[in-house]
């Protein structure tokens, strides 16, 4: 909200005659793009923290020629490879765009959520308030703010590691969610049942229909012997685990914070949810976004919002690489 404002703000001087829907309308565009951009070359590289995670994002962004290159001269010819995808011709890969199935599936990230947070001061580091998850969900979180100031909660929440997604680490918060009543949902059921329901393939079946290989048994998926009785004690064999709980057993490839299973899934998701969308391909180009909308997107990073909309934080993430990684205390 704050970055749309300040969107706002900036055309309202290039065009001061324009009413309120347009300038809405355009600082959302300029927005939702920032956040493509953001999501592309500054998260998934954290969650990808290795040379080959960050190539592949990048490259998704900005081509093979890279940043400097782009922002130097331009596109060079109209293909993606070289210059990235936006700004490239839009393609539906055969079908209009949606959510697959197989990203449904593999896209399923509950384990990051921790079960306890504990907001702290910016300043001092005192610790304000302790919440578990349900109370800092729903109407939980107007409650939240009239105790903790913004600026303390995004410190508390940058300041902290987010957990593995890997088996026994599932959120106890996620399992008993309450609503308004005693009816609660267990998430982690329903994330299995639901790929049952679908006819999801099961996690061997899966990474064949990929050419992956392919473990014959428990302990081909996992090297933990507690994992393994885990496993056996639920499947009668390894054909049997179901997909979330195998790419839960995956040894991850150094720097990933998820399974290479989800990888293959992610890096052609990650492809086509802007390939296929106008306005991050033939329409990405400063006759859709203005002038001067069109270098807020790519000038323009989440390290250069947070330090427009919360300058007193900068001290915690100034020597951080990636914004996206736990900063300084």
């Amino acid at each position: 909200m704050r970055e749309h404002n300040a969107i706002v703000d900036r055309l309202r001087i290039d065009y001061p005659a324009a009413d309120g829907e347009w300038l809405f309308q355009k600082a959302r565009l300029v927005n939702a793009a920032l956040i493509a951009k953001i999501h592309t070359v500054e998260w998934t590289p954290a969650l990808l923290n290795s040379p080959e995670g960050r190539f592949a994002m990048r490259g998704n962004f900005w081509g093979l020629l890279g940043e400097q290159y782009a922002r130097a001269y331009g596109r060079l010819g109209t293909g993606e490879i070289l210059s990235g995808i936006p700004g490239s011709p839009t393609d539906h890969h055969t079908a209009p765009y949606a959510m697959t199935e197989e990203f449904t599936a593999v896209y399923r990230m509950h384990s990051l959520l921790p079960d306890e947070f504990s907001f702290r001061g910016h300043r001092d580091g005192r610790e304000i308030a302790k919440h578990d998850f349900a109370a800092v969900t729903g109407a939980g979180v107007r409650e939240l703010y009239t105790k903790v100031p913004y600026e303390d909660v995004l410190y508390s929440l940058a300041t902290s590691h987010p957990g593995a997604l890997a088996l026994h680490n599932y959120p106890q918060g996620l399992r008993r969610l309450h609503k308004k009543d005693d009816i609660f949902v267990d998430v982690a059921s329903t994330d299995i049942l639901r790929d049952r329901e679908r006819g999801v393939p099961r996690y061997c079946a899966f990474r064949r229909r990929f050419g992956m290989s392919v473990p014959k048994s428990f302990a081909e998926l996992t090297s933990n012997p507690d994992w393994q009785r885990d496993l056996a004690a639920v499947y009668k064999s390894v054909e049997q685990v179901d997909l979330l709980v195998g790419m839960h057993c995956e040894t991850l490839p150094p720097g990933f914070g998820f399974s290479d299973t989800a990888f293959r899934i992610f890096i052609l998701m990650a492809s086509r949810r802007l390939k296929s969308d106008r306005f991050f391909t033939i329409d990405f180009r400063p006759e859709v976004y203005t002038p001067a909308g069109f270098a807020w997107v790519q000038d323009n990073s989440l390290r250069a919002v947070l330090e427009r909309h919360v300058p007193q934080l900068r001290p915690h993430f100034a020597n951080i690489r990636n914004v996206y990684f736990p900063w300084d205390k």
